[in-house]
């Protein structure tokens, strides 16, 4: 039965990659729980591998008596003598079975199961020294087999499992395919598997530019972001160590082949590579592209940002169901907050602001009134119902709530579009005024000081209206074929208005 049993464990433990002693350790343990089991659990029994011969010894020991009341512990001195003419009472006296097939199919089936659980541990051990340093690399297998959802895959030496939750969304392994995933945990665990892979974290995509672009390999290109939905979208800041070195450039490699061997092993996953800055408003304008960004305001200490973009860019700049805006602001780190160049206008308008103050009243419903010609809460108070009820998302009940809110609020708040016609008419008065005081003067300082208090888009009817009065008043004027060049003008006014 054991004439093999020296090759057999060399060659287990060479192709399992253990220790022999620790097999031969399980066969020991093994075969003596095997004995007990056949020969009596209270003996005292001891296994020993000879390893010159081979073969496992089984040895008994049991205490030389006068007359012996229990055979598993005791034995006759008459018997002991026998065996060991030396032997004397009180001693404890070993004795060898000759034949370990004695022990039974049930003991060697004992036996059997002890020396598989022995070598799982000690093959677990080894598993667990052989990647534990290997945790955050890229490890590459073959799909075995499908549990619950849970992908097993074949390291070669090992399994590994692929939880569910891991994997890329609606993309699908076949059983016999080779993948690639990242390696992110080692357990030290007797019931669970041991390594746990990842498609779907955020280092999985650095590592898998790291494998592709050489110059983030030797550290001139650096990766200062990642932000992934993974199957879908993802977003990579990366900075140049060196002026001279495009990063973006490099990422994307020759004819985009770097950064499409990524997105081939992704499974289609749309890749945004952008460049890193320090300063939070130029890294956003990066990070939100390829919308068009035409202004940023930056709140430092609730590390937020207010970015304004054209009317036509709204939708790009915040992408499908805020998908470029959210991974924007994961990349950044700071909270964005995307606005229209026109609802921005309008947020500075003190009738839109008296609008949102009012309860349920958010900016979208703001816009639509707005859009309606209603443009404070002393409009939307004169407005009727059935004016409200012709926009989105309001009812008759909800119109007359807002018209009755907006006539409580306008008790409090001022009359800004009044307010604002007669700053309108107060401004105008006042032009007309300086006009004619301005055109009467006859001096070239008046005519200077006219070119620089009119408006500036309306320079060329100052001009004429400064020379045309000294013309009309003076008798002496020089006919229009002997004016000097620039319509009569002296050289201070003629500088005065190409200042202007």
């Amino acid at each position: 039965m054991l004439s093999d049993l020296k090759r057999i464990i060399d060659q287990i433990s060479r192709d399992r990659g253990f220790d022999k002693r620790l097999l031969i350790e399980a066969i020991e343990e093994a075969v003596a729980s095997a004995a007990r089991k056949r020969l009596g659990s209270r003996r005292d029994i001891e296994v020993r591998y000879n390893e010159e011969y081979g073969e496992v010894e089984i040895f008994q020991f049991r205490s030389v008596v006068e007359n012996a009341e229990d055979e598993q512990t005791e034995i006759a001195l008459e018997e002991a003598v026998r065996l060991d003419p030396e032997v004397q009472l009180g001693d404890e006296l070993g004795e060898k079975m000759d034949k370990i097939e004695d022990l039974g199919r049930i003991a060697a089936q004992s036996a059997k199961q002890v020396i598989i659980h022995k070598m799982k541990d000690a093959e677990r051990e080894v598993i667990y020294e052989m990647f534990k340093g290997r945790i955050g690399e890229v490890v590459s297998g073959i799909v075995q087999r499908f549990e619950r959802g849970n992908m097993i895959v074949n390291l070669g030496r090992t399994d590994a499992v692929l939880p569910k939750d891991q994997q890329i969304p609606k993309r699908s392994f076949k059983q016999g395919d080779r993948i690639r995933a990242f390696l992110q945990e080692v357990r030290q665990t007797t019931r669970e598997s041991q390594l746990i892979l990842s498609r779907t974290c955020d280092d999985f995509l650095a590592k898998l530019f790291q494998m592709e672009v050489p110059e983030i390999a030797e550290g001139i290109v650096k990766i200062m972001g990642v932000s992934r939905e993974p199957g879908f979208r993802a977003k990579i800041a990366v900075s140049s160590m060196e002026t001279d070195v495009d990063p973006v450039g490099a990422c994307v490699g020759m004819k985009g082949s770097r950064v499409q061997n990524v997105v081939q092993e992704l499974q289609g996953e749309r890749i945004d590579i952008v460049t890193w800055s320090p300063d939070p408003a130029k890294y956003v304008y990066n990070a939100l592209a390829p919308a068009h960004v035409s202004m940023v305001r930056v709140d430092e200490e609730s590390q937020s940002l207010l970015v304004v973009v054209p009317n036509d860019q709204l939708s790009l700049a915040i992408g499908r169901q805020g998908q470029n805006v959210r991974l924007a602001s994961r990349l950044l780190g700071w909270r964005i907050d995307v606005k229209s160049e026109q609802r921005y206008e309008n947020l500075e308008d003190e009738g839109y602001q008296s609008l949102l103050s009012l309860e349920g009243i958010e900016e979208p419903l703001a816009d639509q009134l707005f859009a309606k010609g209603i443009l404070s809460v002393h409009e939307l108070a004169k407005a009727s119902v059935e004016t409200l009820v012709v926009l989105r998302a309001i009812d008759e009940e909800m119109a007359e709530r807002l018209i009755d809110a907006a006539k409580q609020a306008a008790e409090d708040a001022p009359d800004y579009a009044s307010r604002t016609e007669a700053e309108g008419v107060e401004e105008a008065e006042g032009a007309e005024g300086a006009e004619e005081v301005e055109v009467g003067q006859n001096s070239e300082d008046a005519a200077g000081e006219q070119l620089e208090d009119q408006a500036a888009d309306e320079p060329a009817k100052q001009v004429e209206e400064n020379t045309a009065a000294p013309a009309e008043e003076s008798e002496d004027a020089p006919a229009e074929g002997d004016m000097p060049e620039g319509g009569g003008q002296t050289p201070e006014n003629t500088e005065t208005e190409e200042e202007k």
